[in-house]
């Protein structure tokens, strides 16, 4: 059985759909799955299995925004075929707290 391992970004409506349905509440510490890749880097990952792959999904605030706002009734996708969720979303700048001067 091969393992692919995808970001966000390149998921399939059949993938999302499933790792939707097997953590419908959302990921936490304990399913998370750490690995050193090829260049040696960790990588944190949740696992879905199906009959013909192991799909290891980088885990990232991207990929829990994703899975709490795809609806399996209705999304769409790319040119590849890849879901699509918030395009339109505006990146918001981080904001820097400092402690007030007295």
């Amino acid at each position: 059985m091969k393992k692919v391992i995808v970001d966000y970004k390149k998921l399939t409506p059949e993938v999302l759909t499933l790792l939707t349905e097997k953590f419908p509440d959302g990921y936490g510490d304990d399913d998370i799955i750490k690995f050193d890749n090829h260049h040696n880097e960790t990588i944190e990952a949740v696992e879905i299995k199906t009959e013909d792959a192991i799909y290891l999904v980088k885990v990232s605030s991207k990929l829990h925004y994703t899975m709490t706002n795809f609806d399996s009734d209705s999304f769409e996708v790319n040119e590849l075929g890849n879901v699509i969720v918030g395009a339109d979303d505006k990146i918001i700048p981080p904001t820097i707290l400092r402690d007030e001067e007295e």
